[in-house]
């Protein structure tokens, strides 16, 4: 990762927040920090940081679960450690599934969080440049243009897509071998139409199988995980 590590805090504890910046600080990382997740979301519009701590309990309209789903949406890379004060499974589930790489029971020893930012700061060097997405992608047996928005079947006609199938099917393309789940599939990609539920994702995969795989019923490129989404297997070859 070249040049200075961009690091950001959004925790709404003002005691909290001194505590943690400043043993960052003792340790060269000097994370900017934030009170809200509308601040955050108001800095970062342009450009996200490396790496974020959101704090899962924030006393404002949307949690860090929220936040994490808006960070995630904008950037695959950016690392995410959720900072939560609930030893509870569900609460972690939650978290992980919302995009974020990692998470920290509160109370924490400083030195674990330090050393799980650092670790995730080092895969995040060692990873390999994500691949310049080209204007035409394979999927299953078709080809989606990215620049005109339309899907190229295997018999050569093309198929115009709906604003929501595109934004679908764009997402998984964008995210290739990541499961995805439902809920941030929804958020992301349903806000064009009325519907807000989650069988609106299964009902528009369901459309695009039928469209891009060989067997409908076998489904290669977008396969389902079970309890989470769904995920975009690119052809080997």
């Amino acid at each position: 990762m070249s040049g200075p590590t961009r690091l950001a805090l959004v925790e709404d504890d003002p005691l909290q927040r001194r505590i943690v910046s400043e043993y960052l600080a003792q340790h060269g990382l000097r994370p900017a920090t934030f009170a809200s997740g509308a601040e955050f979301k108001r800095e970062h519009a342009q450009s996200l940081p490396d790496l974020a701590l959101f704090d899962v309990h924030l006393n404002e309209a949307e949690d860090g679960f929220a936040l994490a789903r808006w960070a995630r949406a904008r950037s695959s890379r950016m690392g995410i450690i959720m900072l939560t004060a609930a030893g509870d499974t569900v609460d972690r589930v939650v978290g992980l599934e919302s995009g974020a790489d990692d998470y920290v029971t509160k109370p924490f020893e400083p030195r674990e969080l330090l050393a799980r930012i650092k670790a995730l700061l080092r895969r995040a060097a060692e990873a390999p440049p994500p691949p310049a997405l080209l204007t035409e992608m394979r999927v299953g047996t078709a080809r989606l243009n990215l620049e005109r928005r339309v899907l190229i079947l295997a018999d050569g006609t093309e198929d115009v897509l709906s604003a929501s199938e595109f934004d679908l099917l764009a997402l998984l393309v964008k995210h290739p071998n990541r499961p995805l789940t439902r809920e941030w599939l929804l958020e992301t990609a349903a806000h064009r139409e009325a519907e807000v539920f989650d069988r609106a994702i299964d009902n528009r995969i369901m459309r695009l199988r039928r469209k891009v795989e060989a067997d409908p019923a076998k489904p290669e490129a977008i396969r389902s995980v079970r309890g989470v989404g769904y995920i975009f297997v690119p052809p080997k070859d």
